[in-house]
């Protein structure tokens, strides 16, 4: 794959298919890419004059310019609306991740927009996972990996352990993604895994995450 070019899922079929997208011209004359994000993408089943459009900045100028939003034709036959990294200052759910607390942060802000308004860290007299840092809210408990060690195995069964125990949806956040057998453990529990890009995003990697987002959005 070439720099910019990414792996898009189609939530419908499951298909993944390599995605690079088209550069704009800036009025400094500097080329600007969206930074388009790995995962799956959104099935488009109606199109709005607000959402076919996708605000980019220049990393040249500085200059925030509204482009086509990125989209991409399956073999399924559906439309599929590929995820941006960015779309203008001031995002909702989305900081640059700098260390093991922005993870967290980001995190928090991301659980919230889907919903879950009470968001906090667990207490230090709760059951403590393993590793990482254990978020918790009504309804739900995410598990955060914020170093460069993917999550495994028994972290997943760990969280999910613990929210069935409270009867909460189980979320995992890393930034180093799952370890085969972690992913494939989640897939037969229903957990969400998500993993958090750089740049700040939230990036669903199953079908648990396309749900949740689907739901939350």
């Amino acid at each position: 794959m070439r720099g910019y070019d990414v792996l898009v899922r189609c939530p419908v079929c499951r298909h993944e298919q390599i995605y690079a997208p088209p550069a704009f011209p800036c009025p400094c004359g500097a080329p600007v890419v969206p930074p388009v994000t790995h995962g799956s993408a959104t099935a488009l089943t109606h199109r709005t004059p607000a959402g076919a459009w996708v605000r980019v900045r220049c990393a040249a100028c500085g200059r925030g310019t509204d482009w086509p939003r990125p989209e991409l034709g399956c073999a399924c036959g559906a439309v599929l609306r590929i995820p941006v990294a960015a779309e203008g200052p001031g995002a909702p759910g989305r900081v640059p991740v700098h260390g093991a607390r922005d993870v967290v942060t980001t995190a928090v802000l991301f659980l919230r927009r889907l919903g879950y308004e009470d968001v906090r860290e667990a207490r230090p007299d709760e059951e403590r996972p393993p590793s990482g840092t254990r978020l918790t809210a009504l309804g739900v408990l995410a598990q955060i990996e914020p170093t460069a060690r993917p999550l495994r195995l028994r972290d997943v069964e760990c969280a999910w352990l613990t929210a069935m125990t409270h009867a909460v949806t189980c979320v995992c956040f890393a930034v180093a993604g799952f370890t085969p057998g972690a992913r494939a453990r989640a897939d037969e529990l229903g957990v969400a895994l998500f993993r958090i890009a750089r740049a700040g995003t939230p990036e669903p990697l199953n079908g648990a995450a396309d749900e949740l987002t689907a739901t939350g959005t």
